[in-house]
């Protein structure tokens, strides 16, 4: 069998086993076994528990980001771009639950350098979603009022609030990837496009408020 597709064979029992054991619980041992190969095979090509588990990070972080990219059609109106990779990030988590695992809970919880990898990616998809936004609020008028920092900060929310919802879909029985994104959708592009429109929510302003 050629290399690469032994390592992926190692890699994919790996990823199944950091995503439901954990990263401290799963061992080399148990990895080898659900790859059929032997433990110093895994070491000789995988090196350590860490850089395999590093290899698992950055080999599912690139598909969920591809993933998204690719449920983005380009050319359609921001929202709709916005739904279809919306729905393209519920569909990947949905399908692949144990590589979202080793992205959402185990390599954010054990520190360095995982949790490096993991916002490397998050970086990229906040990036992708700040595009979409600041696209939309460009269709919506030609002098866009939305200050780079505000639409920054929305990507940041948008992003945040998916990879809950993730969770959660994932966890709760009968959630559909399509369920997902339009939850999200109705709770955030309703204010987003009230927002792009000049009708931002305002804080009341009451006696002894402080002006921040």
């Amino acid at each position: 069998m050629p290399r690469a597709v032994r390592e992926q064979q190692m890699m994919d029992a790996a990823v199944r086993t950091f995503g439901q054991r954990g990263y401290r619980a799963a061992s080399m041992d148990e990895i080898a076994g659900l790859a059929g190969v032997s433990k110093p095979l895994v070491y000789l090509y995988l090196n350590s528990k860490e850089e395999l588990f590093t290899a698992c990070i950055r080999r599912e972080a690139k598909a969920l980001v591809d993933a998204v990219r690719a449920g983005a059609e380009p050319g359609l109106p921001a929202d709709r771009q916005l739904w279809s990779g919306l729905r393209a990030f519920f569909t990947h988590t949905a399908e692949h639950p144990d590589g979202w695992s080793v992205l959402h809970r185990q390599a954010r919880t054990h520190g360095e350098p995982f949790a490096a990898e993991v916002m490397a990616m998050r970086d990229e998809i906040v990036a992708f979603v700040t595009g979409l936004i600041g696209a939309a609020a460009r269709e919506a008028h030609h002098d866009p009022a939305l200050p780079d920092r505000d639409v920054s900060g929305l990507a940041q929310a948008l992003v945040g609030a998916a990879e809950s919802l993730a969770g959660w879909a994932n966890e709760t029985p009968g959630v559909s990837a399509k369920e997902a994104a339009a939850t999200l959708m109705n709770f955030s592009w309703a204010g987003l496009e009230n927002l792009m429109n000049g009708r931002p929510w305002q804080p009341p302003n009451r006696a002894g408020d402080r002006a921040t």
